[in-house]
């Protein structure tokens, strides 16, 4: 699995650390010591009478000087990590930034091939987002001819009627992406702090749910959902500032500025531009066009009759439920269809959840 750097800012060097500094200048003073007798031709008997020094045994310093190079080398350290850190951390926040010192995986595609075999379970089993496969699969194609590494596409918005799998679609590509996955919604977390994190000096600041994961699982590119994009709010603090999701995300989502973004929380910079995004909305208005022109969007219609008994009969061999009761739900749905009723795919999981507690009703004697 390749990697990539993904932290691009300083880290602080493990050299330079106080314990670490306190040995080196204690074993040059050690050193130092054992230069001057040789170099004096004192013995270690005639050197303990002439001077205090040399009272202590062979790895040991006087507690004054012991003290002294404490000090000093707690300076050294202080003054190393106002070099690479803007802020102060904490030693949780570094030990997170240490697991991707030397980089973070990329999830990677093994050939063509495997980006159509991609396609093809997701147009089986979503036939009604074809649109939203065939974006994603040009987009993979084109990302491998063009020799970048990992499994990547650009990102994408799936605008339909709610309850249709357009979430579900999402999950399913990350599983067969291979690569970790996370899901915000929009309408719970409104300000931007849920994923990117908020300014250090807030009384709730932390890092984002986004980083933490990616540095958490040293992982390059995950695919986050948001769900619900057009229902996020834009807080506002008591000094007049506005944190609304879609503008916390235009940074992310541009190439030139998403390969060296700046972490709020952290304060250092970490290369997003591997991040694949998926969003979902049941309606367009009211999405800033600033977001609307980073991202592709797909108009979802809801399924057809057919693609609703497909997919029951799909479920209903997965569960293993006897033809009478798939029968009966693929009825039941018949008569929902002829009578003008919108079925979505939460109608088709309940049905479904009904025949499983059918299949397993106990048997009454």
């Amino acid at each position: 699995m390749p990697k990539i750097r993904f932290i691009l800012s300083e880290l602080p060097n493990p050299e330079l650390e106080e314990p670490a500094i306190f040995r080196r200048l204690k074993a040059f003073y050690i050193r130092l010591q054992d230069k001057r007798q040789n170099r004096e031709n004192i013995s270690d008997k005639e050197g303990t009478g002439r001077n205090d020094l040399w009272h202590h045994g062979r790895d040991e310093i006087p507690k004054g000087l012991e003290i002294r190079i404490r000090r000093w080398a707690r300076k050294i350290h202080q003054n190393h990590l106002k070099e690479v850190e803007p802020t102060r951390l904490s030693r949780e926040d570094r030990e997170m930034l240490e697991s991707c010192r030397d980089g973070a995986d990329i999830f990677d595609l093994r050939s063509a091939h495997h980006i159509d075999e991609i396609a093809a379970a997701l147009h089986e089993e979503f036939p009604w987002m074809a649109e939203a496969t065939s974006h994603v699969w040009r987009s993979l194609q084109h990302n491998r001819a063009s020799g970048r590494p990992g499994a990547r596409f650009a990102p994408v918005l799936l605008d339909g009627p709610p309850g249709i799998g357009k979430s579900a679609w999402a999950r399913r590509l990350a599983q067969l992406l291979e690569t970790p996955d996370m899901t915000l919604d929009a309408t719970g977390e409104n300000a931007s702090f849920g994923l990117i994190g908020s300014q250090r000096g807030w009384s709730n600041a932390g890092p984002g749910r986004l980083v933490g994961l990616m540095l958490m699982r040293q992982v390059a590119n995950p695919l986050v959902i948001i769900d619900e994009i057009e229902k996020s709010g834009e807080p506002t603090s008591n000094k007049g500032r506005a944190f609304s999701l879609p503008n916390a995300l235009l940074p992310l989502l541009e190439d030139v500025s998403s390969c060296r973004w700046n972490c709020p929380y952290f304060q250092n910079q970490f290369d997003m531009s591997f991040v694949n995004w998926v969003f979902t909305s049941n309606s367009l208005r009211g999405l800033p066009e600033p977001l609307l022109t980073r991202i592709r969007v797909v108009s979802v219609p809801s399924p057809t009759q057919g693609q609703i008994n497909d997919l029951v009969l799909r479920e209903a061999e997965k569960r293993q439920l006897s033809p009478p009761i798939t029968a009966s739900i693929t009825t039941a749905l018949a008569a929902a269809f002829g009578a003008g009723q919108q079925i979505n795919i939460r109608t088709v999981k309940r049905m479904l959840d009904l025949g499983m507690d059918q299949k397993n009703r106990p048997i009454l004697h």
